[in-house]
C-alpha cells in the first residue's frame, strides 16, 4: 500500500503536470515559510495562483476538497501573503485553487478554480 506521503507527491507531480499542459507556468512547489506551506504557485497568464493539493486513493472520507477546511484556507493565504511581499507580487491579482487527484480505479483530476478567497 502507497503511503501518504509518497500519494501526496505523486498527486502533487500530476497537478503540476496537468497545469503545465494548460500553460500555467510553475513559480514554486512545496514553497515554505514560517507560517506554512503551499503546494504548487503557479501564473495563469497575469495571475498569480496558489494551488493546494490533496490526493486520495479512496473516497472513505469524503471528497478531498473538503479537507481544505476555514482553518487550513487561513494557513495557506498568511503563508501566500508572504510570498506576495518578498517577491513583489503586490499589483497581481491572486487566485486560490483546490486541485484534487483521485488515483482510483477511474483515475480523475478535478480542478476547483477559486476555490476559497481573502
Amino acid at each position: 500500500m502507497i503511503d501518504n506521503i509518497a500519494k501526496g507527491k505523486s498527486g502533487e507531480e500530476l497537478a503540476k503536470d496537468y497545469l503545465v499542459s494548460l500553460g500555467y507556468r510553475i513559480l514554486a512547489t512545496n514553497y515554505r515559510n514560517r507560517i506554512g506551506e503551499i503546494d504548487i504557485i503557479a501564473m495563469d497568464r497575469d495571475m498569480l495562483v496558489f494551488v493546494e493539493v490533496k490526493t486520495r486513493t479512496s473516497m472513505s472520507y469524503g471528497y478531498a476538497f473538503e479537507a481544505v477546511d476555514f482553518r487550513k484556507q487561513r494557513k495557506i493565504i498568511n503563508t501566500s501573503l508572504i510570498y506576495i511581499k518578498y517577491y513583489n507580487y503586490l499589483d497581481t491579482q491572486l487566485r486560490y485553487d483546490i486541485i484534487e487527484v483521485y488515483m482510483t480505479k477511474d483515475f480523475k483530476i478535478n480542478h476547483l478554480k477559486n476555490a476559497f478567497c481573502l
